[in-house]
């Protein structure tokens, strides 16, 4: 099978409490969407890269790959009104149909070669491979008398890469009358009957959405390159 990834990154910055949007912040002196396109470009230097940005955005990316000196090969796609209809706008522009598909968020910037090569090698088999990590907290349920605990073992926190066989994301598209109320791949390939495989993620694969964060993923970087 073919395979290709399809990079979202349509955030606005709000819980950034910045005016510039969190994708293009800088971390470790380069834009941080930077640092993602070049771990997948790293990891398999032909690997066809779709970024899916907010029209009002394109611009203003192109002057930062030049700036930054990014000469990543890949397309750019206009965003949509959520994540969902972002991520099919993005899936749609691929023309083979026999292919395997990670869908990424641009601000997961620590993502491995582990996570991507383990995504796309269980997808290719079972049709959907999707990065999780365990609670290390423990956690309880909001209900009308207060809360009650639950066993952290049975839950999981997704993250990404979502890898699917593009047939299935198609699916998708084409059964779901309305994609707003998915938060993410899985939970919208399972809305059409397909099961979902989780594979291993990783904590340091944050999402980098507050200042906090950032510090979290400078720190991070920097042990990365000191080896």
């Amino acid at each position: 099978m073919d395979r290709a990834v399809v990079i979202v990154a349509g955030g606005r910055g709000s819980r950034m409490q910045s005016d510039i949007p969190k994708q293009f912040l800088l971390l470790e002196g380069k834009p941080l969407l930077v640092h993602t396109l070049e771990v997948f470009y790293t990891y398999d230097a032909k690997l066809p890269i779709w970024l899916v940005l907010p029209l009002t955005e394109h611009a203003r990316w192109k002057n930062l790959c030049e700036k930054y000196h990014c000469d990543i090969p890949h397309q750019v796609v206009g965003g949509g009104d959520n994540r969902s209809q972002s991520v099919k706008n993005g899936v749609t522009q691929i023309q083979s149909h026999n292919c395997v598909v990670a869908i990424h968020d641009g601000v997961r910037p620590l993502v491995t070669h582990r996570m991507i090569k383990e995504s796309f090698e269980v997808a290719t088999q079972g049709g959907s491979a999707i990065a999780s990590v365990p609670l290390k907290d423990s956690i309880r349920e909001i209900v009308e008398t207060g809360s009650q605990a639950k066993n952290r073992s049975n839950y999981r926190l997704m993250q990404t890469p979502q890898t699917f066989q593009k047939s299935w994301l198609t699916e998708a598209y084409e059964r779901l009358d309305t994609l707003d109320e998915f938060s993410d791949e899985a939970s919208l390939v399972e809305a059409v009957g397909k099961t979902v495989t989780l594979v291993a993620g990783d904590f340091r694969n944050i999402k980098v959405t507050t200042p906090e964060d950032m510090l979290v993923a400078e720190a991070f970087l920097q042990q990365k390159t000191s080896g």
